[in-house]
């Protein structure tokens, strides 16, 4: 990209030179008038669209409605080829536009684009610095206007208007033009951080997700070490301790002490055995990897609410197919975030959950009839760590690719929808059935 404060406007002939060409009467009101209408709409569309070709294509039509003129395009740079090509034109042949391509300082455009001064011509045909010499003649070009497109100090593209008859363009034109191309630079400006933007959030999505990936493979894999390790040894303890109970009151070997005190450590190594179940089903929930989705979130909710007073209700259709992995785990830990929280804070009588596969998305919804909250009311995760559970639900949902929608008002209970797009297919769906025991 050039960069420049240069606008000189370059003339193509002596009389250019002197102005005698190029002095322009004084503009009428009318003439300010649409030129200052031009500006609002361009202006308009430069804030208010987001689409680059939109935004792109509303000034170019407004600048030649403007201009009475009807052939026109504006070329943008290429940052790794440093190259000039049309990004949108009018009046020109589609062959013109797609073979018209330009390197910096090659052609009038390219020069306006390298040096960021604007150039001036009355007969494009015959003009020596003219590029593609062949494919003007063919188009007929004759009156020619280029003029930089530029964000701050660095020329982003070139704003082009020509004519097949002559015609001469006026320095309103020129002013107008100028005009125009700052506020389409800054439109180009805006759209190229907006698409770094994208990236770096898609980046951030892909790292994130595969580190969730990553997170939910260890947990697997810690779990299969209790299990193969610390519980199985917990269990021969336990049956060891036993025996030595049984053997102690057969043969009344030690005293009611020494019983008693020996009772105690085989109750203790029963509840460390218990506690270390618990800790596997919370790192990887033997119910998801051996019934599926529905089922395993069926089988907690009841599991948590029903102890707590709340009645269940949870169905599920479409899944007979399973899953990725990272989506089953995915929705299965929002749905346990949801239902944690039903059970901790909502008071209510009554819970509804539903799983359902559709063509096109799977849709999660988690509804009770308790306290509710204010969900307007944008999630914030204090110190003590509350409001990170909603936060987590959205984030993950975000990071397959979905939604995750909260309803809740105070005293009308909370509704969660989670919608995640069936982009996969039956060969994504890997790592199924992992024996995590």
């Amino acid at each position: 990209m050039a960069s420049t404060n240069e606008r000189d406007i370059q003339p193509t002939s002596a009389a250019d030179s002197s102005g005698a060409k190029t002095q322009d009467s004084e503009s009428s009101p009318e003439k300010l008038y649409g030129e200052l209408l031009a500006l609002s709409r361009v202006s308009a569309a430069v804030s208010g669209l987001r689409d680059l070709d939109a935004t792109l294509e509303v000034a170019l039509d407004t600048m030649l409605e403007t201009m009475d003129g009807s052939i026109g395009g504006i070329l943008l740079i290429d940052e790794q080829t440093q190259t000039l090509t049309y990004r949108v034109y009018r009046g020109l042949s589609d062959k013109f536009a797609e073979e018209m391509t330009l390197k910096l300082g090659e052609g009038i455009a390219g020069r306006v684009a390298q040096t960021g001064k604007s150039v001036l011509v009355e007969d494009l045909s015959t003009d020596p610095r003219a590029a593609w010499h062949d494919l003007i003649s063919t188009e007929g070009l004759k009156a020619f206007i280029s003029v930089p497109l530029r964000a701050k100090d660095t020329v982003l593209g070139v704003l082009n208007v020509a004519s097949r008859s002559p015609r001469h363009f006026t320095k309103d034109d020129m002013h107008l033009l100028h005009a125009i191309g700052d506020q389409v630079g800054v439109a180009i400006e805006q759209a190229e951080l907006y698409d770094q933007l994208r990236k770096e959030r898609e980046n951030y999505r892909w790292l994130a997700r595969h580190m969730l990936i990553a997170q939910e493979e260890e947990r697997g894999r810690v779990a299969r070490e209790l299990h193969d390790e610390t519980s199985q040894s917990l269990t021969g303890l336990s049956l060891n301790m036993q025996a030595l109970m049984e053997i102690a009151n057969a043969s009344d070997f030690g005293d009611a002490a020494f019983k008693a005190k020996l009772e105690k450590a085989h109750n203790i190594t029963l509840q460390l055995g218990s506690e270390i179940s618990k800790i596997m089903k919370s790192l990887r929930p033997i119910a998801l990897d051996s019934l599926g989705l529905g089922p395993a979130i069926r089988q907690f909710a009841e599991s948590r609410l029903q102890p707590a007073g709340i009645n269940v209700s949870a169905t599920y259709e479409g899944m007979e197919e399973r899953f990725p992995s990272e989506v089953e785990f995915g929705l299965y830990r929002i749905a346990q975030g949801a239902i944690a929280n039903i059970a901790w804070h909502s008071q209510a009588k009554n819970a509804v959950i539903s799983v359902r596969r559709t063509s096109a998305e799977l849709i999660m919804q988690i509804e009770d009839d308790g306290n509710g909250f204010d969900a307007s009311r944008p999630i914030e995760v204090d110190e003590s760590g509350r409001g990170r559970g909603l936060f987590s639900m959205k984030e993950r949902a975000s990071l397959l690719g979905g939604t995750c929608d909260i309803h809740s008002q105070p005293g009308k209970g909370t509704k969660i929808t989670v919608k995640v797009p069936v982009y996969w297919s039956k060969a994504d769906a890997r790592d199924k059935g992992t024996d995590s025991r």
